[in-house]
């Protein structure tokens, strides 16, 4: 490789694990995974990499690879006598109808709805007169229902709309416009738009970034310097304007205009932490395009414009984010006046029909505040309970806003809100055949390895017994700022159903409490989110929710890097191990894709001997040794170009060469399938079937309840 690296001393981490069962399954036949004699050189210290050849996704050997140990996986969980029933049960309790928020686009009105089972929600319309018709239905976009909506987006007047496809689950786009009255195509299909919305600039065009195509596999291939064009309609992609993006190398770029259609807005940032900011006053011609904040030290948005005022939510100067107001005109951050202060609770701020709502986090549950355009507080908005409330977004001329409110046991229902009377009301509430009385959700703190206080939602049947035998799915995350707050899911109201429990814990690294708590868990700190993790398991164990022989650990791209990282430092805290997607070569992650974006979080293994020597330590591939692993199941798509599937399936080798148990090693590999964003419903039921089969006969039970 690149680097001349000094001696590793790897850091001792002390953890304390409970032991689990170590009962064998049926031995295992595992295809054969030859290992090269790859060797990278960091800081003087040699890495082999014998799996390095699982990289290459167009090679003809991977393909074989994928084949032999999918035929294993599903022959495996073909044996499994209940999965037939299970399978049964999800169909049964996902076949309810299902309706989304309406939002009114000149003189239609638009929703989404699923009827049960269909692949892909269907996207409906009704003119004036209340007439319904079908507007676009992605089931019809491919034969297996793989191919799905990216995004939607109407220009102003609602005369035509860009919508992007995703094939297969990737993350490259392509846009497709058309009038909306008759449905005719409009120009050139976009193509290569990646990680992008589509913001329209009245009905002439519109703003969308991507990257240039890379050599190589466009799946795995590194991609490090996003743009942003301007399309204007009836014309050549080839043809579109470079706004950002060709002097100013960043690997994330994005634009909107303002709803008053005076301000381009340019977001530009390096990680998934950060951003410029950037303004372009779209009123005058020619004008240039102006920097607001020239640093990534902060995370900053443009809320809204209003009568030459910018509304912006912002951490600058207040680590649980605020709302500050600014000239347009001298917008720098010396100017910035507070519009909603900070607090000690997260901010969320949306803004809809002449209001703008600010919704907030407190122990991961919501509570929303209602402001008006002077800064005055208009009312506390009242929530149908405790849990997660998300909207409230719209137009500044829309008389009625939508919210959904869930939480662990109740499904998603939404509300019509007045805003100018402040009364909620229920707008659809889905017949899902699950009676949420039966059920019940708590939280509660706990302590981390350090003294931190942790909060975890734990929900289970009324009346079960606290007796150490229940089989108990603990899912997490502890990254990218990104918050777990109470949702209700199909696939767990089964487990529940089935006797299990199901815990989450709001780890470090997360952003349920601010960017320090964020921080807490990143770079030289992420030990401190596999240690919230390990002692979520031990407060269930001790307090007799469960036992390590009942206990799965779930969690999916960087929960999968957790659960991976969780599994190779406590092996026999837990009976199952479920990582999906995950990041879990840490020492390489960086040079696929989008990848290098991450290192806000995770630092790389090319910043210095001291932050290598750290990630290595913790890495889910390189700590893998020869001991008795808990049952394991790699979950990843062949289609995964955000973690390359890569990460999987070097993990998974390594399992299978080095488990000394009799545990199964297996890894399930979606085709047609990528980060998990446009699966069909088809493939989601299955993947949840087959983890709960997997994990449930891997504990033991030979039968359903």
């Amino acid at each position: 490789m690149r680097k001349t690296f000094m001696t590793l001393i790897v850091a001792t981490v002390i953890i304390s694990c409970k032991q689990g069962n170590t009962d064998s399954n049926k031995e295992i036949k595992y295809p054969e995974t030859h290992k090269g004699d790859v060797v990278d050189t960091y800081f003087g210290v040699e890495v082999a990499d014998p799996y390095r050849w699982l990289e290459d996704d167009r090679s003809e050997e991977t393909a074989a690879w994928v084949k032999a140990e999918n035929e294993v996986t599903f022959d495996y969980l073909g044996q499994i006598p209940f999965r037939d029933e299970l399978k049964k049960q999800m169909e049964e309790a996902w076949n309810y109808e299902k309706i989304g928020a309406p939002f009114k686009e000149g003189k239609y009105t638009y929703f989404f709805k699923n009827d049960g089972l269909q692949n892909q929600s269907i996207l409906y319309r009704k003119n004036e007169e209340g007439k319904e018709e079908v507007f676009l239905d992605p089931n019809k976009f491919s034969k297996d229902g793989t191919t799905s909506f990216g995004s939607i987006d109407f220009s102003e007047d609602g005369s035509k709309v860009a919508y992007a496809i995703s094939e297969g689950g990737s993350d490259w786009r392509k846009v497709i416009v058309l009038d909306t009255e008759t449905k005719d195509v409009i120009g050139d299909t976009l193509v290569d738009v990646k990680f992008s919305g589509v913001s329209w600039y009245k009905n002439e065009g519109f703003y969308y970034s991507s990257y240039d195509k890379p050599e190589g596999s466009e799946l795995s291939a590194k991609t490090d310097q996003h743009k942003l064009y301007y399309h204007k309609l009836g014309s050549a992609q080839k043809d579109d304007t470079l706004i950002f993006g060709q002097d100013q190398k960043r690997r994330y770029v994005g634009g909107y205009v303002t709803g008053d259609n005076n301000f381009l807005v340019i977001t530009a940032a390096n990680s998934t932490y950060g951003n410029e900011l950037y303004l372009k006053d779209l009123t005058k011609a020619n004008s240039p395009i102006v920097t607001v904040v020239n640093n990534f030290d902060s995370s900053n948005n443009v809320l809204d414009s209003k009568d030459g005022k910018l509304y912006i939510a912002t951490d600058y100067k207040a680590p649980n984010t605020r709302v500050v107001t600014v000239d347009a005109t001298n917008a720098g951050q010396a100017n910035w006046v507070d519009f909603i202060a900070e607090t000690e609770n997260v901010l969320n701020p949306t803004k809809g029909g002449g209001y703008i709502f600010a919704s907030y986090l407190k122990d991961a549950v919501s509570f929303v505040k209602q402001y008006d355009y002077t800064g005055k507080e208009i009312r506390v908005v009242e929530l149908p309970g405790i849990g997660t409330a998300g909207g409230f977004g719209g137009k500044k001329e829309d008389t009625t806003l939508y919210y959904s409110f869930t939480n662990y046991i109740t499904p998603g229902t939404i509300y019509a809100f007045d805003p100018k009377e402040g009364v909620s009301k229920i707008y659809e509430q889905p017949k899902v055949k699950f009676d949420s009385s039966q059920y019940e959700s708590k939280q509660v703190f706990y302590t981390s390895k350090d003294g931190t206080k942790v909060p975890m939602i734990i929900t289970y049947k009324k009346g079960t017994e606290l007796n150490g035998k229940n089989p108990t799915m603990l899912y997490a995350y502890g990254g990218f700022n990104i918050s777990l707050t109470p949702s209700f899911s199909i696939a767990n109201a089964i487990w529940l159903e089935n006797g299990g429990i199901y815990a989450v814990p709001n780890l470090r690294g997360g952003g349920e409490y601010g960017k320090e708590w964020h921080v807490a868990g990143t770079k030289m700190q992420k030990q401190n989110v596999f240690d919230d993790f390990i002692a979520a398991a031990q407060y269930l164990i001790d307090n007799k929710y469960t036992s390590s022989d009942y206990l799965a650990i779930k969690g999916g791209s960087n929960g999968g890097l957790l659960v991976g990282a969780t599994m190779t430092q406590c092996p026999d805290l837990m009976k199952v191990a479920l990582p999906a997607v995950g990041v879990l070569d840490m020492l390489r992650y960086h040079t696929f894709t989008a990848g290098a974006g991450w290192a806000y979080d995770y630092g790389t293994s090319e910043d210095s001997k001291e932050m290598f020597e750290y990630i290595k330590g913790y890495s889910p591939l390189h700590n893998v040794k020869a001991v008795a692993y808990p049952a394991t199941m790699v979950t990843t798509g062949d289609h995964d170009d955000r973690v390359v599937p890569a990460h999987s399936f070097k993990f998974a080798a390594e399992l299978q060469a080095k488990n000394t148990g009799n545990n199964p090693m297996l890894i399930r590999i979606e085709t047609n399938a990528g980060h998990g964003a446009g699966k069909s419903i088809a493939q989601q039921v299955q993947e949840h079937v087959d983890l709960q089969a997997f994990t449930l006969y891997s504990m033991g039970i030979k039968k359903l309840k």
